[in-house]
């Protein structure tokens, strides 16, 4: 996938739900501690300033999370081109920037795409052993069949990189929609692997020295648009089951299904992906987690954790990715979810799926800690708490109701809020009664599953300030959308439908990164 330029500037001002003005600047938040008039996020990643879009797939280098991503840095401008900007962390919570790693435009093939870097710990394309080689899409002429890939290596470490010439290392075969290479390396088999989106499939090819790619098979999935960014990875089940799992990201809604990260559990032969079932799973629910990427996790001496792996997102959606208010207040337009744990979990049914829960890491950077315990409710009931940015978790337990959830950035009068909890048979992510970036009025409203038999729901739903991510029970289902509240909305409320609730163990956190 690629950054584009800017559709639109809003001079002061954003463009909001029904076509609303949302404003970027007023009166301090009120509440425990005062916030200046920004919507940046207080606790997610955030491009320095002009625009980021897809993640790359982080890589362990040297004793820290090496994190490339899309940047534009002449959006403002109004010109199209990303290059691979560099963010390096220990912690996967805090960030520190390291600028531009593989430039654009510094050869005929123009700017950099979405791809993936690996650690050539072998020596095998020549560069040196430890050399860091990264291989991406690049477009010379913009055309549909002109899509290729093409390879960058670094040997100080993966900070700057140099083109291998300008040939592809792996032209397209005069096929529409052909990029995102995604490589992992296949010890068993010593050879490296790609997996690469071309349209409504995903390849396979094989190489010795990631310079020259062989086609080797295909994995095809229509009905859910175009694919893009395919993952590919082991990971061993908490019954010791070890599983491999393809993703995608891809928009399934005009078929109902979320425009996200989908994914089949099943077996890799080392040439060919076969599914546990013909349907996809999906990784979030909700309308905002695009271009999203798994990747190794990584104890403090590099040694590989094979139940469990980290997964970031891209918190926009190309239906509306340039209306924001954070390109007004602040000069940037790019946040990331929260860095996630995933861990492979078996079903009642059988069927396994990937649970999510944020990064452990995220408990270290605790600056408040409000317990508010067990709190009745019945109808709405609105807490004396105010806050932009923030975690709250609790457990709701129940005889009998039709609904019960929060209203999250509530507005004094209570007009505008986020409305996250379940209902009869889906849990649900509301946005529609606050600012919504999408003027469609269509996708307001993400749902997942929920058994009406059961008489009690664990949520934890992290908030900041443009963004709210709602993990359900084990994290089973997640749901993540942006949302870009007045500053002035900071109201938190608990209410129920038809009947009586206990929110048990009710904790709210706050974070300073």
């Amino acid at each position: 996938m690629r950054g584009i330029t800017r559709r639109a500037l809003f001079a002061g001002s954003a463009v909001g739900a029904a076509g609303a003005l949302l404003p970027v600047a007023g009166p301090a938040v009120a509440g425990p501690r005062a916030a200046r008039a920004s919507y940046r996020a207080g606790y997610h990643f955030t491009v320095p300033e002009q625009w980021k879009n897809d993640p790359q797939r982080p890589v362990w280098i040297d004793g820290s999370y090496h994190y490339y991503y899309l940047h534009n840095a002449d959006y403002l401008a109004g010109e199209i081109g990303t290059a691979w900007r560099l963010a390096t962390s220990t912690d996967l919570v805090s960030f520190t920037d390291r600028g531009i790693a593989v430039p654009k435009d510094t050869t005929p093939n123009g700017d950099v795409w979405s791809g993936s870097a690996v650690v050539d710990t072998h020596d095998t394309a020549g560069f040196g052993a430890g050399a860091v080689v990264v291989l991406a899409t690049m477009s010379p002429h913009d055309g549909p069949a002109d899509q290729a890939q093409y390879l960058y290596y670094s040997t100080d470490g993966g900070r700057s990189f140099t083109p291998h010439g300008t040939d592809p290392v792996l032209p397209n075969p005069g096929v529409r929609d052909f990029r995102d290479p995604k490589v992992i390396r296949d010890e068993e088999r010593d050879r490296w692997v790609m997996t690469l989106a071309e349209n409504d499939k995903v390849g396979f090819y094989h190489s010795a020295d990631l310079k020259s790619w062989t086609y080797v098979s295909g994995f095809v999935r229509g009905g859910i648009g175009v694919l893009e960014c395919p993952d590919l990875f082991r990971i061993r089940a908490g019954d010791g089951t070890p599983k491999w799992v393809l993703g995608v990201s891809a928009n399934g809604k005009g078929a109902g299904l979320p425009n996200t990260y989908a994914y089949w559990t099943g077996s890799f032969d080392g040439t060919a992906f076969t599914a546990d079932a013909a349907d996809p799973q999906w990784l979030d629910h909700g309308w905002d987690w695009y271009g999203a990427v798994t990747f190794d996790k990584r104890g403090t001496d590099g040694a590989l954790d094979e139940g469990t792996r980290y997964a970031i997102g891209w918190l926009n959606n190309w239906d509306y990715a340039h209306i924001t208010p954070t390109i007004d207040s602040d000069g940037f337009n790019g946040t990331d979810s929260i860095v996630r744990e995933i861990t492979l979990k078996r079903g009642g049914d059988g069927t396994y799926y990937l649970a999510s829960r944020p990064v452990a890491a995220l408990d270290r950077y605790v600056s408040r800690t409000v317990t508010l315990g067990d709190l009745e409710v019945e109808g709405t009931r609105l807490l004396d708490y105010r806050g932009t940015a923030y975690e709250l978790t609790c457990e709701i337990t129940w005889d009998q109701l039709t609904g019960a959830g929060m209203q999250l950035r509530r507005s004094p009068d209570g007009v505008r809020h986020i409305d996250a909890g379940v209902h009869r048979d889906y849990a649900y992510l509301n946005r529609r009664p606050t600012v919504s970036p999408d003027l469609t009025g269509r996708w307001q409203e993400s749902h997942s599953p929920f058994d009406p038999a059961r008489r009690s729901v664990r949520l934890r739903i992290l908030v900041d300030r443009t963004s709210v991510e709602m993990f359900v029970d084990d994290g089973r289902y997640v749901h993540s959308s942006a949302a870009f509240p007045y500053l002035v909305d900071t109201g938190l409320a608990l209410f129920t439908v038809d009947g009586k609730a206990v929110f048990r163990n009710t904790v709210i956190r706050e974070f300073r990164v």
